[in-house]
């Protein structure tokens, strides 16, 4: 079977065989690993299985059995494979049964999946899907497994080759829900019919197909986050947004295929020999490699710099060899030099029938094409945060925490994802379901809850300022940490006052600004392979 272009040839296809991408990145240990680590939890643990229920319907198969038995079997070519779909006539039956047996395999909490819960009682292998997960919680009470679901195969298939999908090049961020709404611009991707349109960071959107975003009814709600989150190229919606208070003309943005640039600014705060650097970092995919070396490039020229901030509040994640990458260069060999940037823990079965060596990524020193990666050599890094930095951004946080660098967090708590995917294809779906857990050199990954901002740096977004300004909340606030040893500034408002870490013209951070739904390619570890469940 064909790998992405770029990465590694996967091993001979079969039907149970798919191509697995995950939640952290294992990319042939024997060629990029040889590091030391704590043993992974046991693989001669009882094999247990939950008891079956429900009738012979409910009987739990071995997933290769009933695997690519379709209701709607694919026609054509895969554009991955070159190949014929391997789809066969099937039932909507058989595929609930390749998902009770898959998820029986390979889901890490196996044994904690309810077993009164019946397959006829859904009328869909993916609404079958979403219910077989652990109905446990992390200590704060918070669902432990918030991250199960479901992805159009081929949809998936672009956007992991290269951060490709349909959309306007907007990220939208809602800061208020209910009414009265308050929805922003996040960010614009360059190149983008947002950016054609003159749109920027900040606009508030105030009408959308002649719908009055901020005061509509509630049964007006999933319509207007519908268009903003476009199913098909081409797909086209009226916007009217405002700025500064003033309402700008309407603007037609058409879905087109849009390629997210992970790495959008890097600059230099200060003069040589007191100089801080500020990265903004918004995706783990292939194509950041490239663009996060030339960016460590830049910030080594004249002099270089003696601090780093690096701003991942909107990054949810991607392929775990490009944040071991980012590690390996913030810090340099000193810390990472045969330590581990993070190890992965399946379940008891040991499903993918790995090694100690397969289950471990190393801090990468070269890049894909074995040229060396440049160093900062830091001891401290800043990171601005939020609730939508998660999985392998939180996986940067861990592992450099691991070897001793000090990490700083200013903004708000992480999203708390130490888990990952195995994503598996079956009949045009892919499933994600928790396959793994990262931990990094010490042994730690029970971050369920997320990482917490360094004390008194809660911090709000700030959508009045561009990204990378120095005058930007959390960048401001960064900045101060780093002179003073205090995010607070030199004179507090009324309000920051009332609530701590909050300064003037902040929201509420019960209102913290999330992010519109993402794809799947941004809000995971990612692994580019492992053996399939046998």
């Amino acid at each position: 079977m064909q790998m992405r272009r770029g990465a590694r040839e996967l091993w001979p296809p079969s039907p149970v065989r798919w191509r697995l991408r995950s939640l952290a990145c294992w990319l042939g240990a024997a060629e990029e690993a040889g590091v030391a680590v704590a043993a992974v939890g046991s693989r001669s643990a009882s094999r247990r299985r939950p008891p079956r229920g429900g009738g012979d319907s409910d009987a739990i198969v071995a997933s290769s059995t009933v695997a690519g038995q379709c209701a709607a079997p694919r026609p054509g070519i895969n554009p991955e494979t070159g190949r014929a779909y391997p789809d066969v006539v099937g039932t909507v039956d058989n595929e609930k049964s390749w998902v009770r047996g898959w998820i029986d395999e390979t889901y890490l909490w196996y044994n904690e999946v309810p077993t009164t819960l019946k397959a006829s009682d859904y009328a869909t292998p993916q609404t079958w899907f979403d219910v077989l997960k652990t109905p446990a919680t992390t200590p704060s009470g918070r669902a432990k497994d918030r991250f199960h679901f479901t992805n159009n195969t081929e949809a998936f298939r672009l956007q992991s080759e290269g951060g490709v999908s349909a959309g306007y090049g907007m990220e939208m961020a809602t800061v208020r829900s209910s009414v009265p709404r308050n929805i922003r611009i996040a960010f614009v991707e360059p190149g983008s019919p947002a950016a054609a349109a003159g749109l920027a960071r900040g606009a508030k959107l105030v009408v959308v197909d002649g719908i009055d975003v901020v005061s509509a009814p509630d049964s007006d709600r999933d319509f207007i986050f519908r268009t903003l989150s476009p199913r098909a190229l081409g797909e086209k919606h009226t916007f009217t947004f405002e700025v500064d208070g003033t309402r700008g003309s309407p603007v037609e943005l058409t879905a087109q295929r849009i390629t997210s640039t992970p790495v959008q600014f890097t600059r230099t705060i200060g003069l040589a020999g007191n100089r801080v650097g500020y990265l903004l970092f918004n995706d783990h995919i292939t194509t950041a490699e490239a663009q996060l070396v030339e960016a460590v490039n830049t910030l080594k020229q004249d002099g270089g710099i003696q601090d780093l901030v690096i701003d991942m509040r909107y990054n949810g994640g991607g392929q775990l060899r490009i944040a071991s990458r980012l590690a390996y260069m913030v810090a340099g060999p000193g810390p990472t030099n045969g330590r581990t940037f993070e190890l992965l823990t399946f379940n008891d079965k040991n499903p993918y029938r790995t090694t100690l060596a397969d289950n471990l990524t190393p801090f990468f020193t070269t890049t894909r094409t074995g040229q060396p990666l440049p160093t900062l050599n830091l001891s401290r890094v800043t990171l601005l945060t939020s609730g939508g930095t998660c999985s392998a951004s939180e996986s940067v946080i861990n592992s450099l925490r691991g070897v001793g660098v000090t990490v700083n967090l200013v903004g708000t708590t992480t999203c708390g994802k130490p888990y990952g995917f195995v994503p598996q294809d079956n009949c045009g779906t892919t499933y994600f379901a928790v396959n793994f857990k990262g931990v990094n050199q010490a042994g730690f990954g029970d971050y369920g809850d997320g990482f917490a901002p360094h004390a008194g740096c809660v911090v709000s977004d700030d959508f009045s300022h561009p990204l990378g300004d120095p005058a930007e909340r959390r960048l401001a606030a960064a900045l101060r940490l780093r002179d003073t040893g205090s995010c607070a500034a030199p004179t507090a408002s009324a309000k920051a006052a009332d609530t701590p870490g909050l300064e003037k013209g902040d929201t509420p951070l019960d209102d913290e600004p999330a992010l519109l739904p993402r794809s799947p390619l941004r809000e995971n570890r990612l692994i580019d392979r492992v053996p399939a469940p046998v």
